[in-house]
């Protein structure tokens, strides 16, 4: 799965799920079945790469055969729950329904705090992602509060020239423009 996570990350998208294809075959063999939390992450990864090639359908069906494994056999609050769906509303967000995005990243969110310190950067990225849903929907005072909360994690737990700090910032100010207050962006 290294080389499919190298492959994705390199824009090689067809040679990735080549990788996390395999990956899920052998899984099956050896498991029997599909109850198994290795093959709940390989349908994520597939999923994953469907969504970064604009298959959205794929990546859905992916991400929730991912989510069903994953709600089955991991503890309720699991982290790896919370990615499903964080991926599903990330996908939800490219195909423009902004309601289901949002409902499975606070389900993402929810998840996650309820596992990591409140000052955690995965808790900052939900909450960026909530912000970009909710900026794409028109609702930038939303995504104003949600940016907002997401840089002040940032700040508490990252270095100030930390690169994440800057896309935050950015994304503060991509809403104001978008609102047309462009001397607070």
């Amino acid at each position: 799965t290294s080389k499919g996570h190298l492959k994705r990350k390199l824009g090689k998208y067809d040679e990735a799920l080549v990788c996390f294809e395999k990956t899920l075959a052998i899984q099956k063999d050896y498991y029997f079945n599909d109850n198994n939390k290795e093959i709940g992450t390989s349908y994520n990864n597939i999923g994953t790469v469907y969504h970064s090639k604009g298959e959205f359908a794929k990546a859905l069906d992916n991400n929730y055969k991912s989510l069903e494994i994953r709600v089955k056999v991991l503890p309720e609050n699991h982290q790896d729950i919370a990615v499903s769906y964080n991926n599903i509303g990330s996908v939800y967000e490219s195909i423009g329904e902004y309601v289901k995005a949002i409902e499975n990243h606070n389900k993402s969110l929810e998840i996650f705090k309820k596992n990591l310190p409140g000052n955690h950067p995965i808790i900052a990225k939900i909450y960026n992602n909530i912000g970009l849903v909710y900026k794409a929907e028109g609702k930038y005072d939303q995504a104003l509060e949600n940016h907002k909360k997401s840089l002040k994690i940032l700040k508490k737990a990252l270095p100030k020239n930390h690169p994440n700090i800057a896309a935050s910032y950015n994304n503060i100010a991509l809403v104001f423009t978008a609102k047309g207050e462009y001397e607070k962006a």
